[in-house]
């Protein structure tokens, strides 16, 4: 059976409000300064459906939104940049997030999410949209709906059934938390597992990059990438392994790079690219993301990447 789709994304959508160079000295006494606010959309499925759109693969999506201003935003800014829609689910008892995030000159940023974020719809219930897509990206393993072992192991059982390579973006656990043995029975269904530094050394309890990596190849994943920012990313299997350094670009806001690394990683692995030629492409998808405020900003196509790279 042919495939529709290359790629669906499942999983957390949401509105980012962006402060940019808050000042914490208050100018009245209820008034504090900012260089400056934007509202962006995102969300792990979100970004990563935008960016793969982008560069060029055939991208469907299945999140919650809320019947509302923010829920109409996500659905407009995805369809503009040609992800199929059809599949959100929306209702009028659940909000969409809002998350307020304080972005750094650096372009570092800490977050505040809200109880809206915590609505674990179920895409354990719609997996029959599986059938006519080649690969899944789960975003984010540990946060709603993927913080419920069940809802992980229905999703990505069926999944696997239906013939999908399964990439896994993982977060840190904001309301519910899991550890990896409460998932061992679903880990092994997954091809490719993409935590950043902080999250591979929180689930694995490990500090050194290889033992990390040892820890989530252990469970049963197939291929680790550890994510380490402007230091680049590890990559591991049970026969492989290779350090591949990040570029060099000077950083506005990282909100979202590592949600378009993955989108990288994906759209060249489902090309045919290597490991390595997936990883370079991502390290690359992931720097032009920084370059803008906003997870959906900076990243155009896959034209931009190369000409980029070969830059």
């Amino acid at each position: 059976m042919e495939k529709q789709f290359d790629l669906i994304c499942v999983g957390m959508a949401l509105v980012d409000s962006i402060i940019r160079g808050f000042d914490p000295e208050p100018v009245s006494a209820s008034g504090y300064r900012a260089e400056s606010g934007s509202l962006n959309v995102g969300g792990e499925a979100v970004n990563e459906a935008m960016a793969t759109a982008k560069l060029g693969l055939k991208t469907c999506i299945l999140c919650s939104l809320g019947e509302d201003a923010a829920g109409d935003m996500i659905v407009s800014a995805l369809s503009r940049c040609g992800v199929d829609t059809g599949r959100i689910i929306r209702t009028a008892g659940h909000p969409t997030p809002v998350t307020t995030m304080f972005v750094n000159e650096d372009g570092s940023r800490k977050s505040i999410t809200n109880g809206a974020h915590r609505h674990n719809f179920h895409p354990e219930r719609y997996t029959e949209r599986f059938s006519d897509v080649r690969a899944l990206i789960l975003g984010s393993l540990f946060r709603a709906p993927f913080d419920d072992p069940e809802i992980i192991r229905s999703v990505l059982t069926a999944a696997k059934a239906a013939g999908l390579i399964i990439f896994a973006d993982t977060k840190l656990p904001n309301f519910r938390s899991l550890t990896l043995d409460d998932l061992r029975d679903s880990l092994p269904l997954i091809d490719y597992i993409t935590p950043n530094e902080d999250e591979a050394r929180f689930f694995s309890g490990k500090d050194l990059p290889d033992e990390m990596a040892d820890v989530f190849l252990g469970y049963g994943v197939k291929n680790v990438i550890i994510k380490f920012g402007s230091r680049g990313c590890l990559f591991k299997n049970t026969e492989e392994r290779m350090i591949l350094p990040a570029c060099d670009i000077q950083a506005v806001d990282a909100t979202g790079a590592g949600d378009n690394f993955v989108a990288g990683f994906a759209s060249e692995i489902l090309r045919g690219a290597s490991p390595a030629e997936a990883l370079r492409f991502a390290n690359a998808c992931g720097a032009i993301c920084t370059t803008a405020v906003g997870a959906s900003t900076a990243l155009r196509s896959r034209e931009q990447v190369l000409r980029f790279l070969k830059n």
